[in-house]
């Protein structure tokens, strides 16, 4: 969506998932997780050091808050900067926050030095964030546009050559059409669709303020 990136604010975990690596027979099985609040966040890892108790190590890190307030790390007894680092520098790269990653490791009986561990917990979070659904998280405006029926086609055609996805769209004696436009485009939407309906359509919530993002096609709010 042309605009996108200066209306950015973000990324979020939309949906956590699971990758795994192999390195010199050690698994690294690294685990994502949408998190709110740092009680929840401590619940997990606590559930997840159960589940893989016979694990050598279960290291971890996380990010909480919009502007990343709180950040923490551990290596699990791996040397110090080895694990929960480059877990941490892997969330921070990709402008995550709100996510907790867990990196469980197996040892395969090879020990891989600082730079083989560093390596190996980058990867492995790579991967655990490759099989996560993580959404850009936008700010913008929640616009409500009525039309009488011979404008349908042509904001059909304004928002598809805007790449702008409709909330919802409801057909009744007028035809509403609900959208959340990025900050940057708003000003530009709301120009084309006055000019190609000749001030006939209605559009209201310039003022109203929300974060979005788009998940396979769907808009979200959060």
């Amino acid at each position: 969506m042309e605009g996108q990136t200066s209306d950015k604010i973000g990324c979020i975990v939309y949906e956590g998932g699971t990758g795994e690596i192999v390195e010199k027979k050690s698994r690294f099985i690294a685990q994502v997780f949408p998190v709110e609040t740092e009680e929840e966040t401590l619940r997990i890892i606590e559930e997840t050091k159960k589940k893989y108790w016979d694990a050598r190590h279960n290291c971890y890190a996380y990010i909480l808050g919009e502007r990343g307030d709180i950040s923490r790390c551990t290596d699990d007894g791996e040397p110090s900067g080895t694990a929960g680092r480059p877990i941490l520098e892997v969330m921070t790269g990709a402008g995550l926050h709100n996510v907790l990653v867990i990196v469980t490791r197996y040892f395969g009986g090879t020990l891989l030095g600082t730079g083989g561990l560093v390596k190996a917990y980058s990867q492995a979070t790579q991967e655990g964030l490759a099989a996560s659904i993580v959404v850009d998280k936008l700010t913008g405006r929640k616009l409500k546009i009525i039309t009488d029926y011979n404008g349908v086609g042509k904001l059909q055609y304004i928002l598809a050559g805007m790449e702008i996805t409709a909330i919802d769209t409801q057909y009744g004696e007028d035809v509403v059409f609900s959208v959340a436009v990025p900050e940057s485009r708003c000003g530009e939407l709301i120009h084309k669709v006055t000019e190609a309906t000749a001030g006939q359509a209605q559009i209201s919530g310039q003022d109203e303020r929300v974060y979005f993002g788009v998940v396979q096609g769907e808009v979200i709010i959060f």
